[in-house]
């Protein structure tokens, strides 16, 4: 069995990152964020990786900050390692895919809230739960949540720490997929190969400016998307030259 804490495995274009602490439901440790952060910075350097998958071995994708790591005192190299380890997950130029099932919880949904698109199983139980441990959030709880599912929702999931299953996270927009807990390879995995069928360029393009916009007021981002600030794919003349189907 692999004593790594994250693993990393590609094919065809395609990297799975997978936490793996399936004995402690992947709860995070300071260990596993340096591993997790190692793989987060080599893939966006890595040109051959055109979708990103972030999974849990075993039962559950996370169940949270690790609490016996918490009462020991253990921290990672800088103070805010772990926030901006989920800051790169989510920078990352490729899109990004959070595969729920079981445990997402606390810090568990924290790190799913950097990827792109979540897709849950039906029977997965996914909540911020600081409130019943009497912690508060520091790792982008109070900005993702909200831009997920509205401010006003997301002040009801935190102040009551509420678990939802994966179908009614999805009923209000929380996950963007939720399949019976049987499909959830299936989806994910046709989810990716959609993906990787469009041109990676586009999506790198199409994410940086959603990104950019963000940061922009509307008039802004319209502008800036005209003037085309980070050029057009490489692939464009091959692609255009394809018979269409």
């Amino acid at each position: 069995m692999s004593t790594d804490l994250v693993i990393r495995s590609d094919a065809a274009g395609l990297a799975t990152l997978t936490l793996n602490r399936p004995d402690k439901l992947n709860a995070l440790t300071p260990q596993l964020f340096i591993e997790l952060r190692a793989h987060i910075d080599a893939i966006a350097q890595d040109k051959t990786i055109h979708c990103v998958v972030l999974t849990g071995n075993g039962r559950s994708f996370c169940a949270g900050h690790d609490l016996p790591a918490i009462a020991a005192g253990e921290h990672g190299p800088t103070p805010e390692f772990e926030a901006q380890t989920i800051d790169a997950l989510e920078a990352l130029p490729q899109p990004t895919i959070a595969r729920i099932q079981g445990h997402c919880l606390t810090g568990g949904l924290e790190l799913a809230l950097g990827c792109d698109l979540l897709v849950a199983a039906e029977t997965a139980l996914i909540g911020d739960t600081h409130g019943q441990w009497g912690l508060a959030p520091i790792w982008g709880m109070s900005v993702r949540l909200p831009e997920r599912v509205g401010r006003a929702k997301a002040k009801e999931l935190m102040f009551t720490s509420r678990r939802l299953s994966g179908s009614a996270a999805h009923a209000i927009g929380l996950v963007d997929d939720c399949v019976a807990d049987e499909a959830l390879n299936t989806a994910v995995a046709s989810l990716a190969a959609e993906i990787l069928r469009n041109s990676a360029g586009t999506n790198c393009i199409d994410k940086a400016l959603i990104a950019a916009g963000a940061k922009r007021t509307r008039e802004e981002a319209l502008c800036f998307e005209r003037t085309m600030p980070f050029g057009l794919p490489d692939d464009m003349l091959e692609r255009m030259s394809k018979p269409k189907r």
